[in-house]
């Protein structure tokens, strides 16, 4: 059964506020969760060099690109989106290319996006034989469709689609929003880019989990529901328009939004776990979490209701999370719970912050090598876990959260390394 989307609303909000009300967290430790958190963000953010290497990428395949259709006529633009335009990518993300012809106008049919792509891979094929691409492969199946490849040079797996201008433009806008609060940047980074939902083998629409848009979009919706928001509806944002240079004029209104909430991301993350875990059963009901709109909705997609519903928000007909499977939603529910479980402990002070540091975040949190292991029960049973002294924190990337993405094209006449297309197209 379906409820009524003010049942459904009251039922989500009532179940979050009961819990809010019973919820005590001990100043001392939420501080040193803080600290972690920050600690996590810091080491974590790309360097100068990962958006180097990424902008090199995309001129490599433009110049293929020029390769394929001639130096003159209707020679597509191949251009970046998804976690690299939003800035919230790691050193080790994939790189999410689209194919733009000129004629935007011209409906691209699926045949033709499948043609397009084919003669990036013939292209491809051959570099392969040579070494300096790898693993080239089409995903005509997909809905959309993809071409997968690695650069050898930089090890960077880049996914090649084609007319994907609607991805391009949420990437902006969602990059412009960031800019509002940086909390939503911070924490959308810590939940999704190889930090917990990449820890915790949750984030791959491949598998049937939670793909990053949809990540992404649950951290904003989260945001929006707080007493006092922290962001607006995305309504009022696209009031006069969805493409990225209207939405950076609507923007302006809404500098200093969230001013007068003062929570912490820490208090955040706790907070979204909490709320995610209210409402696990609710889903099936129709709950639909909607950053245009800010409230739970009631809602069915093809008549069906989805494991998870989390609305596009430029194209309100679409769920981001359609992706997600029964089997899987109960594993992303279990990493949830667990993850609870141990921020509870450690605010308890039963774990500390090394535990805590291995569990949420795994190998995105160097430890190294020779470190000593602390124990924890779980399911029964004693695991050993890394320790870090706090005197052995690695130090990489202390300037990393004062990155942006260049405003200005880096230099392409670089060598990468012995293989990979920044030595066929752009070695000295």
């Amino acid at each position: 059964m379906v409820y009524h989307v003010k049942v459904i609303r009251k039922r989500a909000e009532r179940h979050e506020l009961k819990r809010m009300q019973n919820h005590k967290v001990h100043a001392g430790r939420l501080s040193a969760f803080e600290e972690l958190l920050n600690e996590i963000y810091t080491v974590c953010r790309p360097k100068q060099s990962d958006y180097e290497v990424r902008k090199d990428l995309t001129s490599a395949f433009n110049e293929i690109a020029k390769d394929i259709y001639g130096r003159s006529g209707n020679v597509p633009v191949v251009e970046e989106f998804g976690s690299f335009v939003m800035d919230l990518f790691h050193s080790k993300s994939d790189l999410d290319l689209s194919v733009n012809f000129d004629n935007s106008s011209v409906k691209f049919s699926y045949e033709k996006k499948i043609q397009t792509l084919r003669k990036f891979a013939r292209k491809l094929y051959a570099l392969q034989r040579y070494g300096h691409v790898s693993g080239v492969h089409p995903v005509t199946a997909a809905k959309v469709p993809v071409l997968k490849v690695v650069d050898c040079g930089t090890k960077i797996e880049c996914d090649i689609s084609v007319e994907n201008r609607d991805g391009v433009s949420k990437s902006k806008i969602i990059h412009m929003i960031c800019s509002l609060d940086e909390r939503f940047q911070k924490l959308s980074f810590l939940v999704k880019m190889k930090a917990w939902a990449k820890a915790q083998n949750i984030n791959s629409s491949r598998d049937k989990t939670l793909n990053s848009l949809s990540v992404i979009l649950l951290v904003a919706f989260h945001l929006q529901t707080r007493n006092p928001p922290i962001l607006p509806p995305f309504s009022a944002i696209l009031e006069d328009g969805s493409d990225p240079d209207t939405v950076a004029k609507s923007l302006n209104k809404f500098v200093n939004y969230g001013k007068r909430n003062k929570e912490t991301v820490a208090e955040l993350l706790v907070t979204l776990l909490m709320k995610l875990l209210l409402i696990e059963k609710l889903w099936a009901k129709g709950l639909c979490a909607s950053t245009y709109e800010a409230p739970w909705l009631s809602r069915t997609w093809d008549s069906k209701v989805c494991c998870i519903s989390v609305e596009d928000f430029t194209d309100r007909s679409q769920n981001v999370a359609r992706a997600v499977g029964k089997g899987e939603v109960k594993r992303i529910y279990k990493c949830i719970q667990r993850t609870s479980e141990y921020i509870s402990a450690f605010m308890d002070g039963i774990v500390e912050v090394p535990t805590l540091k291995y569990h949420l975040f795994g190998h995105a949190a160097p430890f190294q090598e020779g470190s000593q292991t602390g124990n924890v029960k779980e399911d029964g049973n004693i695991i050993a876990l890394p320790i870090k002294n706090k005197e052995d924190q690695s130090k990489d990337g202390q300037n990393g959260s004062q990155l942006a993405i260049p405003s200005e094209s880096v230099a392409i006449k670089r060598k990468w390394s012995t293989e990979g297309l920044g030595r066929i197209y752009f070695s000295e």
